[in-house]
């Protein structure tokens, strides 16, 4: 059903997502590298380890969960469009790098690292469309 619950529940799976991904790849780099996600060891599979660039990435994480948080919070439209759009480019972009550098994951990884990746994508639509619905609606 469209609504601002709708689009609050869809900016809160992305808030933690990012949440998540963010605070470890920040405060714990090499963890990150070496274990995320949750000992499944798909980022180490992409050598060589740079903390630097996986600190980067948690802070990028971070700033993204700062404002899912605050579009969840205010449902104000623009910034649900703007944060939902750049996040959309960006897990696809993230979604294209990995799809074509698959080697050393097995069969299950891959199709998990891929699926997990693409999942990322659903929830920004289903934002817009709920914070659409309810400024179309007489007050």
């Amino acid at each position: 059903m469209r609504s601002p619950s709708t689009a609050r529940a869809a900016l809160g799976f992305l808030f933690a997502a990012a949440l998540v991904i963010g605070l470890t790849a920040a405060v714990l780099p090499r963890t990150f590298y070496d274990d995320f996600p949750f000992a499944a060891h798909w980022v180490e599979l992409l050598p060589p380890y740079n903390e630097h660039l996986v600190t980067d990435v948690g802070g990028l994480y971070l700033g993204f969960a700062v404002l899912f948080a605050w579009a969840a919070w205010t449902l104000e439209r623009t910034l649900v469009r703007a944060v939902c759009v750049a996040w959309m480019l960006t897990a696809t972009l993230h979604l294209v790098f990995h799809s074509g550098h698959l080697a050393g994951f097995g069969t299950a990884d891959a199709i998990a690292e891929l699926a997990t990746l693409a999942m990322l994508l659903a929830p920004p639509p289903v934002a817009i469309w709920g914070v659409s619905a309810a400024a179309a609606r007489p007050g």
